[in-house]
């Protein structure tokens, strides 16, 4: 093997040891999130240390917060959703750089308020709504279309982190309305 291939190999072992450290959390890294106000909320209150599909559980979380949102007036809570993607941006800017991870696995604030933006249709309908909205957010937020991925790869930092949930959470909303209004 010469230097160029050893250095090509070098590099991929690089990437593919980023690629394991944006999936997985040490002991440390794990107590950092659980220990402290910033990293518990960005870990959505723990949900995001869940040892898989970790979007997924922060998604299903935010349902519990949103359930005390959705008896807000719509005036407060679209306020509450702007302070806490305010709010969002700066936990989740902290713990990126804490975890050493700009976009860990483990931050799911962003699924929190992309799912609190998907279910503002659903405030005033049933438990199937909730579902339904559910399903939609993780189905943008995995697939990401454009805008999403363009967002998602040159947003960086705390922005970067939160706005492609948002848009994820704003398209999933639209079509959960379209959804809603072609069932009543």
């Amino acid at each position: 093997m010469n230097d160029i291939d050893n250095d090509i190999e070098i590099e991929k072992e690089k990437a593919r040891k980023a690629e394991r450290d944006k999936k997985t959390l040490t002991p440390e890294q794990r107590r950092l999130l659980l220990s402290t106000p910033v990293g518990l909320i960005a870990s959505g209150f723990g949900s995001g240390v869940a040892p898989f599909a970790q979007g997924t559980f922060g998604s299903l979380a935010a349902i519990v917060p949103w359930l005390a949102l959705r008896m807000l007036p719509m005036q407060l809570y679209m306020f509450a959703v702007v302070v806490a993607f305010a709010a969002g941006v700066w936990v989740c800017g902290i713990a990126g750089r804490a975890l050493g991870v700009e976009d860990h696995r483990s931050i799911v604030w962003d699924e929190f308020v992309g799912m609190w933006i998907t279910l503002i249709p659903a405030v005033a309908e049933g438990w199937w709504s909730v579902v339904i909205g559910f399903v939609l957010f993780r189905i943008f937020d995995v697939w990401k279309p454009w805008p999403i991925r363009l967002l998602d790869r040159r947003l960086k930092g705390g922005v970067g982190v939160m706005v492609d949930d948002v848009v994820a959470g704003v398209f999933a909303a639209v079509v959960l309305a379209v959804v809603l209004n072609a069932l009543s």
